[in-house]
């Protein structure tokens, strides 16, 4: 599954951004589609996750009731909103997909689109 994910920039602390990821052609029902984070010398961590073909979502503690994961099937799109934004936020996002959480066999890495949250 090819993927390309959009829409970061530079926000201030407590801002909104929208993250987009696209695929060329349409998941499969069994797929998971997770977004990750890199932040300079650190670990990527996971950090949302939705099932293509239930929307069950998933989120890591550090996100959960700041950001949302939502999917558009006619335009075979995930979105994450972002609001709340801390400065720890500040990262390079990417998104991948799976058959399993947390996983990105079925895609390659992209570069990203990189988040800044300034204090």
């Amino acid at each position: 599954v090819q993927l390309q994910a959009s829409g970061g920039g530079l926000v201030q602390a407590g801002g909104s951004l929208r993250l987009s990821c696209a695929a060329a052609g349409r998941p499969y029902s069994s797929h998971v589609i997770n977004w990750f984070r890199q932040a300079p010398g650190r670990e990527r961590e996971f950090v949302a996750a939705v099932r293509w073909g239930s929307g069950r979502q998933y989120y890591a503690d550090s996100v959960k009731g700041r950001f949302t994961i939502s999917k558009d099937s006619p335009k075979n799109t995930v979105y994450l909103q972002m609001n709340s934004l801390k400065p720890e936020d500040t990262a390079i996002y990417y998104c991948a997909a799976d058959t399993n959480l947390y996983g990105s066999s079925l895609s390659k890495w992209g570069p990203g689109t990189l988040v800044t949250v300034s204090s």
